[in-house]
């Protein structure tokens, strides 16, 4: 079977936030096999600041499944980890987003592939230069790096305990 690398940010601003992003990775193992993870930051909301700060990474993984099937997959594992339907940047108790799926540039009414979103934003472009620096935007030919250093977010991001990383749950 042929094996995809895939990024994907994920966030949380409700509850027990750092049982939520082990929650979301133990549960996205279901479906991925994870090879990397990033520090955890906490970010500052964005689009809607009257809430809770956020905690945010990034993981890198390999998938059999289908940019629409993984899609569908995020979709699962949040309704499964308590998210309920908001407003958008709204609070959650967990948000996975397709950030890259390899090279591949998909748009379609459901989905984005890159998310669009990628160059404005601080807190997922500090995570991803944490564990691919060098990985290159198929629709933007500027890698992670670059990115982030053209990046113009005013939004706080702080590394969480010295940049510690997600505990297993189990």
């Amino acid at each position: 079977m042929c094996q995809d690398d895939v990024f994907l940010a994920l966030g949380s601003n409700l509850g027990d936030r750092l049982r939520n992003l082990a929650s979301a990775l133990d549960a996205l193992r279901a479906g991925l096999r994870i090879t990397a993870v990033s520090g955890i930051y906490e970010t500052e909301p964005v689009g809607f600041a009257d809430q809770s700060p956020f905690l945010n990474l990034v993981c890198r993984a390999s998938t059999g499944l289908s940019p629409e099937e993984l899609h569908e997959f995020t979709l699962g594992t949040e309704k499964l980890l308590g998210r309920q339907p908001t407003f958008r940047n709204g609070p959650r108790t967990i948000d996975i987003d397709i950030l890259f799926y390899g090279s591949r540039c998909i748009s379609s009414e459901r989905l984005s592939i890159p998310h669009p979103r990628i160059p404005e934003r601080a807190f997922v472009l500090i995570p991803l230069a944490e564990i691919a620096p060098d990985f290159q935007h198929p629709g933007l030919h500027k890698t992670v790096r670059e990115l982030l250093a053209e990046v113009a977010d005013s939004h706080w991001v702080r590394p969480m305990n010295g940049g510690s990383h997600v505990p297993t749950v189990r």
